[in-house]
């Protein structure tokens, strides 16, 4: 169902084109995870929710994907105005 979005935001991550917000990089640091297993989430996964930020009105995504071991990984992201990819939070499920 969004395909497209997807294949932005796995294009953002092959080009380097992503930022990560400072609770992204703690949650990141508590699961033990690194900046490749978030790649590697966004690269192999699939967009399984999409939600509407009741603030700033944005829609962000779950993505579920694998890590570099093969473990199973969320990531939460959305593609900002500037079109780079903003990885909001990260979590091992």
């Amino acid at each position: 169902m969004y395909d497209r979005i997807l294949r932005q935001m796995q294009a953002r991550i092959r080009t380097r084109q992503y930022v990560m917000t400072l609770h992204a990089e703690e949650e990141m640091e508590d699961d033990r995870l690194s900046i490749f297993d978030v790649e590697r989430g966004i690269l192999t996964g699939r967009i399984v929710e999409r939600q509407k930020d009741a603030v700033t009105a944005e829609w962000k995504y779950l993505v579920e994907g694998e890590t570099i071991a093969g473990d199973a990984v969320v990531v939460v992201a959305k593609l900002s105005v500037t079109a780079k990819l903003v990885i909001i939070t990260v979590y091992r499920v």
